[in-house]
């Protein structure tokens, strides 16, 4: 859930009017989403599948990476601007689930270049010699500093790496917090800014992006 969302919906509702339409495959899944899912919330939001669409169409990327597919909506914006002869790799552990994103994947234009992986992103990362250049993590957040030192070395200068839900709901500003997934987050935030091979800004956009640029 978005900070506006949840203290200020009338500027949530602004932000929504005065942003791209929302194409309407992503409308169905997000619907479906909310009617068969227990935690719907976990879906990235409308204005957040906006921006992770315009960097993908920017960069046109040929080879992206998501961990954390949920239903698959963060997976088909990232799909927009993939190179002609591009692909998405999306992981994620959730079976049951798995049902609704390859649904989706197999209506989408661009379901041949969607590789959709049930598997365990420490394992995959450990295995592959692929280099990225879009990079999305949205999952496991106990283990978002791991994902960081896993994913470096599967970067290349001007390399795009994004970490959602940074902000932790504003638990980040705890001093000596007891929730082991908010310290995780906080070391990634401290590993992110000391690491001088990369160039970042958290974007306070729903829960937090930490939006890194390979050097």
């Amino acid at each position: 859930m978005s900070f506006f969302e949840e203290k200020n919906p009338e500027m949530d509702r602004y932000l929504e009017t005065h942003a791209s339409s929302e194409p309407e495959v992503l409308k169905k899944l997000r619907r479906e989403t909310y009617q068969k899912t227990t935690q719907p919330h976990m879906i990235s939001g409308y204005q957040q599948g906006r921006l992770l669409t315009i960097i993908s169409q920017m960069m046109q990327p040929k080879n992206i990476l998501e961990i954390g597919t949920f239903t698959g909506y963060a997976t088909l914006c990232l799909t927009a601007g993939l190179a002609k002869d591009g692909k998405i790799t999306t992981l994620d552990v959730n079976e049951d689930l798995a049902y609704i994103p390859r649904k989706y994947f197999a209506e989408s234009e661009y379901s041949n270049q969607i590789n959709f992986k049930i598997q365990d992103a420490k394992e995959f990362l450990r295995e592959t010699d692929e280099i990225f250049d879009l990079v999305f993590i949205d999952a496991d957040k106990e283990n978002y500093a791991e994902y960081f030192r896993l994913i470096k070395p599967k970067t290349k200068s001007g390399s795009v790496v994004m970490f959602d839900n940074v902000l932790w709901y504003g638990k980040v500003l705890e001093e000596n917090p007891k929730q082991k997934s908010t310290q995780i987050i906080k070391e990634l935030n401290d590993l992110i800014a000391k690491d001088d091979d990369f160039e970042n800004l958290i974007l306070p956009l729903r829960d937090g992006v930490n939006f890194l640029r390979r050097k």
